[in-house]
């Protein structure tokens, strides 16, 4: 094999900590410059989106258009908070069906080819799972951090900044009780299938990354038990380092968004400086990440693709067992990383691509503000006229 495709700066020990961390008054430093830039971000985001709300009124395509690029803006500013306050290694593989889809550029850089419409799921360890998932539809192209949409849990949307903002996004929110939840999904699910004309008039889908976590929750110790008690109780086998996932959701939304989606992407997750046998919620919290910066030295993706024709979609009990089953392979690929700080190479020339969390340009974060910044000057200028005219008027 190939040696990995290393970016500057790598670790060379799996495992390994880091060298230095900032102390007490750095850390305040830090803490606060992360505050200001993410709050600044955030505020310039949600104004962002309600400047443009009467889009809807005008134009939907328009409107929906629109907030995928707030959204882009979001993506941005979690890639440079990253690259800036929590840097860190990205290191990825994948089995052979992945092959070719995952290649290191020039620059650096990792280049996805993921197809625009597909649905993903990973396991979930901590809470910036879906930051770095995120950056990963950065990475497959320019737009595509525009179109993701995530399924989370309702309490979430109320956040201030952030939780606006992703109502914004068309994130659905789920109370997790599919009795009441169903209904409610479907209508959002249905949204996802919006077809547009060209000018030409062809037909196309808009693009659609569906970013799911069957498990439902991050794994901890007390998430651990309430696995161990359902595999106990259903006669299962609990896995060692995840939890068992519950399929009634990803089944929900293949079944709705079946003849729209030909291929599934399944992404297993570790982190370095998390022991076996140890939680990942109690080392890396966005506290110790972005203020103290104890973030993860290296975020290690394994992908494997699955075609959706190929799925037992016509039996929910069948479905079960075939995610159940997946979920056993991604505990044993996470034992294989616990032992030796790898996943399994990929095959090809390279053995991994590795790479960094960042921006293609660090000017690129000057996007976010683009918006209000022409608002801005336009606001400046009709004051200005306005301003000028009341003084001629006076003078007359």
């Amino acid at each position: 094999m190939a040696a990995e495709t290393r970016a500057p700066g790598a670790s060379e020990k799996p495992g390994a900590a880091r060298a230095s961390q900032p102390g007490g008054f750095l850390s305040l430093i830090r803490g606060i410059a992360w505050m200001i830039f993410f709050t600044a971000c955030c505020l310039t985001i949600n104004f962002t989106q309600v400047l443009g709300t009467p889009l809807y009124l005008i134009s939907k395509d328009w409107y929906y258009a629109y907030m995928a690029m707030t959204k882009r803006s979001l993506g941005l500013t979690l890639a440079f908070m990253t690259q800036i306050w929590s840097p860190n290694t990205v290191r990825i593989s994948g089995d052979a069906s992945v092959a070719g889809e995952i290649e290191p550029t020039e620059d650096g850089g990792v280049r996805f080819n993921f197809p625009e419409r597909t649905i993903l799921f990973a396991n979930h360890q901590i809470d910036t799972d879906w930051l770095y998932l995120w950056w990963i539809a950065y990475a497959n192209r320019p737009s595509m951090h525009g179109h993701i949409y995530i399924i989370l849990k309702e309490t979430l949307k109320w956040l201030p900044f952030l939780g606006w903002g992703m109502q914004f996004f068309s994130f659905i929110f789920l109370a997790r009780k599919m009795a009441t939840d169903r209904d409610r999904l479907a209508y959002r699910l249905n949204k996802l299938k919006r077809e547009h004309v060209d000018p030409r008039g062809n037909k196309y889908m808009e693009p659609m990354w569906l970013l799911l976590f069957p498990e439902g929750t991050n794994a901890s110790s007390n998430t651990r038990k309430r696995s161990v008690a359902y595999a106990n109780k259903m006669g299962l086998k609990d896995p060692d380092h995840m939890l068992l996932p519950r399929s009634t959701g990803i089944y929900f939304c293949l079944k709705e968004l079946e003849g729209t989606v030909e291929y599934i992407y399944d992404a297993t997750v570790a982190y370095e400086g998390i022991p076996r046998g140890k939680y990942g919620e109690d080392f890396f919290t966005l506290h110790k990440t972005f203020v103290n910066g104890r973030g993860p030295k290296s975020i290690n993706f394994y992908w494997r693709r699955f075609r959706v024709a190929d799925l037992p979609l016509d039996d929910q009990e069948k479905f079960d067992v075939w995610l159940r089953e997946q979920w056993y392979i991604k505990d044993a690929l996470m034992d294989d990383y616990l032992t030796t700080g790898r996943f399994p190479p990929m095959e090809g020339k390279l053995d991994y691509v590795e790479t960094i969390v960042r921006t293609r340009q660090p000017w690129e974060i000057l996007q976010v503000f683009t918006v209000v910044g022409i608002c801005s000057l336009i606001w400046h200028n009709l004051t200005k006229a306005w301003l000028t005219a009341g003084r001629l008027v006076g003078k007359q």
